[in-house]
């Protein structure tokens, strides 16, 4: 095979994968998808708060507060497509990296101002 064959079989193959993907996420329903990108932010967080066994050197502050922020605004406006018994269990898993990132920082927020505050409320 030539280097032009070569490219043409590589796009091929990669349009092929990308339309295998494309058909598996359209069989993926909504409340699925806000669910599983909601636990792949907490379990970002929960590092980045130094919750992880091997958490030595992962703790970052700054980045865990992005994501419980992410975190948050996804619940918030995720819960009400999602159902209550959805919703309950990404809540309380938040409201923990919230406290987790409070007792973390050496200079704690003011009450409303942590992660996600802004639309959970003062966690305390």
């Amino acid at each position: 095979m030539n280097t032009t064959e070569n490219d043409n079989q590589n796009v091929s193959d990669f349009d092929a994968a990308l339309n295998e993907v494309t058909r598996d996420i359209a069989d993926v329903g909504a409340v699925e998808v806000i669910t599983t990108t909601a636990v792949h932010l907490m379990s970002a967080a929960a590092v980045k708060c130094g919750l992880a066994d091997d958490a030595e050197g992962q703790t970052d502050l700054d980045e865990a507060r992005k994501l419980i922020n992410a975190l948050a605004g996804l619940i918030t406006a995720g819960a009400p497509e999602i159902s209550d018994m959805h919703a309950r269990s990404l809540r309380d898993g938040l409201r923990t990296l919230q406290l987790a990132f409070r007792e973390a920082s050496t200079m704690p927020d003011a009450p409303g101002s942590g992660p996600g505050e802004k639309w959970t409320g003062p966690v305390a």
